[in-house]
């Protein structure tokens, strides 16, 4: 059995959006409205707390014993999630768990790629704290998915700029959208202008 550890969930977007579904219950699905009538929470249990307040999420870092700070930043690039990886990193007891897609060139992928060092704050920290990358989670469509949502919508297009994704994988989108529909389509380089 697991002991109970408190958990975090430090991210002013979570903590916002958490109380947007807390006031749509009614727009629940029949499991999830089950639960409720039963007395559950599903945004809460006994040891889960919502951090709101800057100075809160400053005391995370006195903290001592084990415990799960769930934090938001899509690239680890900016907010809160900095300084909780300044605080934790170079720690070997301690677990980053990176549960989305990480772009190249931003903290987040050189931390799933277990870089020595990474910069924080533009400070080298070692990198010590285990890293764990769940891809189960990524909300990202694959290129089937993205060639049947383009379908509907393909004769009426002229051109096709491909903004988000690896270049290996945007490119071989833009292969594969010029061959199923004849369509024009750029993958524009960083800081790269385009006239329309």
């Amino acid at each position: 059995r697991i002991p109970g550890i408190p958990i975090f969930v430090d991210s002013p977007l979570a903590v916002n959006v958490t109380e947007v579904f807390r006031r749509h219950a009614n727009l629940f699905d029949d499991e999830t409205r089950t639960f409720l009538e039963n007395g559950e929470d599903p945004f809460g249990f006994r040891m889960l707390r919502y951090v709101r307040e800057v100075n809160e999420s400053k005391a995370l870092n006195d903290l001592r014993g084990p415990f799960i700070i769930i934090s938001a930043s899509g690239m680890c690039e900016a907010g809160r999630i900095l300084h909780h990886l300044r605080n934790t990193i170079e720690e070997p007891r301690n677990m980053v768990l990176i549960t989305g897609f990480q772009a190249e060139h931003t903290l987040g992928r050189k931390i799933v790629d277990k870089w020595p060092e990474v910069p924080i704050f533009g400070e080298p920290m070692r990198l010590r704290a285990e890293v764990v990358k769940l891809n189960e989670l990524s909300g990202h469509a694959d290129q089937n998915e993205l060639l049947a949502w383009l379908r509907p919508m393909a004769k009426s297009l002229k051109h096709i700029f491909l903004v988000h994704g690896e270049p290996t994988q945007s490119a071989a989108l833009a292969k594969a959208i010029q061959g199923v529909y004849g369509l024009p389509v750029t993958v524009p380089a960083r800081g790269q202008s385009v006239s329309l």
